[in-house]
This record gives C-alpha cells, sequence and structure tokens, in this order.
C-alpha cells in the first residue's frame, strides 16, 4: 500500500512553532516510505479563514524544503461533506439538535455538581418531528451531532502506545454548526477516507478526537489509518503556547535572524531520545527520523535554543553559500572568501554581516581608556597604511612591545579595542588584512 500523509493546517492565524512538528513528522514518513505528502487547508471556517495565512502556511514550508505533492482545499469540497452527511443520516448515525449554547453550559454544571461526567445526555434523539418543527418556528437554528457506538475505541499508537477511549465517557460530537459549518472533527475522517491516508501524526490533544474520528471513518466505510500522537510543547516554565503568540509564530522567527536549518535541527529531535544535531536541510531529517524515539510528555521548547543552531549552521557555510547577503553588505568580491572566513563563526545572523564590513571598510569605534591613550597614540604612529597582511598584526605588535614596554594582555587587548572597538571577536592577525584604511584615534 502506498502511504499517503497529509498535513491539515487551519488559515486562521500566522504558522505556529507547534504546527511544524506534525508537518515535519508526516512529511518524513511519507519521503521515507516513497508515498505522497499532501497539504490540506483546513479552511471551513470562512470567517476566520484569510488568504493571507494560508500564504503565509506555504511560505513556511517552502522556507523549510518541506514540499508538497498534491494541495487540497477542504473549501473546495462542501458538496462531498454534504454527501457524507446524507450517508450518515441515511445509516441512524446523525441527528439534528436544537439546545442553545446556555442550555447546553447548563447540563454540563449540573452534571459535574451531581459528580458525573459533563457528556451530552442524547436528549434531541427523543425529540419528535412536532417538536422539531416548533424549534424552528420559534427560530432556532439546529445542530447536528454523530450518534457513536457506546463501545471502546483502541489503537496502537505510533508514539503513546496502546489507546482505549471508552465512548461511553465522550459526548456525541457536534459535525455541523447552528451556522452550517462543517466542523473539523467531520471534515477530517472524511477527507482521510476519500484521500486514503494511511499515517496520521498529530497532537496529543486530538486523542479524544481521534475516538470519535475513527468511528466516523468505520461509519462512512472507509480504512481506518495508523496514528502517533507526539507530545505538546509548553514553553522553557512549563507554560502553554498559543497558536497566536507572535514571537512563536515562523515567519516572526524568520524574520528575526533564525536560519531555517536551525528550526529543522531543534524540531526534528525535541522530545525525542535522540540528541538535538545540527542537520542541513529537511533530507537530512528524514535519513534520521524515527517516530519511535518520541515520548508523550510535555515537551519544553525554547525559543533562544535557536541562537547556537543559527550560529553553527552558518559557521559550517563557505562564502558562495551566503554571496547574497556579502553582495548586499557591499563586500568587494574578491574580499568575499577571506572576510566570511573571519567574521562566519562571530555572527549570530546573517544582519550581522553589514556592521562587521563597515567596521573594515570604515575604521572601529576606537574604545581607549585614559590610562592607554598615550600608547595607543604611540602605536598608531607606529603602524603604516594598508593594505596590510597576515603578519603585520604580530610585526605591529612587536614593534609597539619594544617602544613602549607593554605586554601580555595589557598591550593586545587596548590595541584590539581601539582598532575594532569590541573586546572580543576573530583573531586580529586574520583582522588586519582586510581593513581598509588606518585605525585613527
Amino acid at each position: 500500500m502506498t502511504t499517503i500523509t497529509r498535513f491539515a493546517p487551519s488559515p486562521t492565524g500566522w504558522m505556529h512553532i507547534g504546527n511544524l512538528r506534525a508537518a515535519m513528522f508526516n512529511y518524513a514518513i511519507a519521503r521515507q516510505n516513497g508515498g505522497t505528502f499532501i497539504l490540506r487547508i483546513d479552511d471551513t471556517d470562512q470567517e476566520r479563514s484569510k488568504p493571507e495565512y494560508e500564504q503565509g502556511i506555504r511560505d513556511v514550508l517552502t522556507w523549510l524544503g518541506i514540499t508538497w505533492d498534491d494541495v487540497q482545499k477542504q473549501s473546495d469540497r462542501l458538496a462531498r461533506y454534504d454527501e457524507a452527511r446524507q450517508q450518515l443520516l441515511d445509516a441512524g448515525r446523525l441527528y439534528e439538535c436544537f439546545e442553545t449554547p446556555v442550555e447546553l453550559d447548563l447540563k454540563r454544571k449540573k452534571q459535574l455538581n451531581m459528580g458525573k461526567p459533563p457528556v451530552y445526555d442524547r436528549a434531541a434523539l427523543s425529540l419528535t418531528d412536532a417538536q422539531k418543527q416548533a424549534y424552528r418556528d420559534e427560530g432556532r437554528k439546529s445542530h447536528w451531532r454523530f450518534k457513536l457506538d457506546l463501545e471502546r475505541v483502541e489503537w496502537d499508537d505510533g508514539i503513546m502506545g496502546p489507546i482505549s477511549i471508552d465512548c461511553t465517557s465522550v459526548s456525541d460530537p457536534v459535525l455541523i454548526k447552528e451556522t452550517g459549518q462543517i466542523l473539523y472533527t467531520f471534515a477530517s475522517p472524511v477527507d482521510d477516507v476519500d484521500m486514503k491516508i494511511t499515517d496520521i501524526v498529530r497532537g496529543s490533544d486530538h486523542v479524544t478526537n481521534t475516538a470519535t474520528q475513527i468511528q466516523i471513518m468505520k461509519a462512512l466505510g472507509g480504512t481506518v489509518p495508523r496514528f502517533a500522537h507526539h507530545s505538546l510543547l509548553t514553553g522553557p516554565q512549563g507554560e502553554a503556547l498559543s497558536k497566536r503568540l507572535g514571537t512563536l509564530a515562523l515567519r516572526d522567527l524568520r524574520a528575526q535572524g533564525i536560519a531555517a536549518e536551525a528550526v529543522l535541527s531543534l524540531m526534528a529531535r525535541l522530545g525525542s531520545s535522540q540528541p538535538v544535531v545540527l542537520v542541513n536541510g529537511i533530507d537530512q531529517v528524514i535519513e534520521g527520523f524515527d517516530i519511535g524515539t518520541f515520548g508523550s510528555a510535555p515537551t519544553k521548547f525554547d525559543f533562544e535554543d535557536l541562537w547556537p543552531l543559527t550560529a553553527r549552521h552558518y559557521a559550517t557555510l563557505e562564502a558562495d553559500a551566503v554571496k547574497d547577503t556579502l553582495d548586499a553588505a557591499g563586500v568587494p568580491a574578491d574580499l568575499q572568501p577571506a572576510f566570511w572566513a573571519v567574521v562566519k563563526e562571530n555572527i549570530a545572523k546573517l544582519d550581522d554581516v553589514a556592521p562587521w564590513w563597515a567596521l573594515f571598510r570604515d575604521g572601529g569605534q576606537a574604545v581607549v581608556a585614559d590610562e592607554d591613550r598615550d600608547m595607543v597614540a604611540q602605536a598608531f604612529d607606529l603602524l603604516g597604511e594598508p593594505p596590510y597582511t597576515d603578519a603585520t598584526w604580530g610585526e605591529w605588535t612587536n614593534a609597539v612591545k619594544e617602544a613602549t614596554g607593554r605586554k601580555g594582555k595589557g598591550l593586545f587587548m587596548p590595541l584590539r579595542l581601539a582598532v575594532t572597538g569590541q573586546a572580543r571577536g576573530p583573531e586580529m592577525a586574520q583582522v588586519m588584512p582586510l581593513l581598509q584604511k588606518k585605525p585613527s584615534l
């Protein structure tokens, strides 16, 4: 059987770091097995779904190297959901309900006060046609629920292991709202059956949904896919992450300068028994992916962990790989290999490249302590005009040492600060050949 997986995001907000795990895991399973990966846009909520959010999903996946073999939009499949609705009606598995949200809330509170689980009581099943018409006449809108078989639903989860859900403790799910909107709980299993999805990885918050959707799939005559439910991400202190928390939207991480390779490296191993290793693209994620290594416990995600991975990624690259950045910064083509070799281990993101070239081109803002001013002035007198070579730093500091008696840290640190304005950075022997003008006070 051909492996077919899907990623089904809702375009109701910017794609969040928490959504990425489902995309990566389903993509890796499809690619490892030579199968098909479908991007399925869950846009049945027409009020909240926006074209810019849908485009944002595509842009982020492309940035990360995740490609799809087919695109489906649920808004294009409304006629199919009507067919499935009629199929469930004919089978006696879909029924009309008229309770208002306030009435349902009162029922739940009453059940909780009595120490019972807040499960829908199926009161609507006993409504007569006359009672239903009376509700319609008074202006009530109906919603539709799926009638669950009151049995256990079991499956061997790819991450969580054996799962057993007692459907007597679960409310019959609402499939169609009063507005006529098809809900995820309905559209998703219809799509999974029609598209012959073989494997589904999604968050552990969907476990109960999975039990009800398995029953819906069977009622539609479909084959139940293999399921795996990954852990949910929390913040560094265990706090919940919100899909709409702007700083964790993937487009914002990208705009801040995080490398795609850093995101892939962290998210490919976070929550698994394997250590995080730097990968150079999605293909390396696929090679090392093993869903069996992931656990179900909540997984802490710290945005700050992406910065060192970003820096490590850029340190592995040659100048040709960042030529556009070097060109934009104004680095002459003949100096780009030498310049990049010097700065690539001293940047956190590509935005740091331009300031480094400005330093080499125009000179740094000299930082000189009062007690070092005379020594630095004398040192600059001993330094000739550029171009400088790899030997310039050693020759210059030896001359300053002989002239002033300074040595060690008392010599090298004041000169570094005077030339670059920075206490740390590349080896000064590498810096000197890149200076385009003589340093001065």
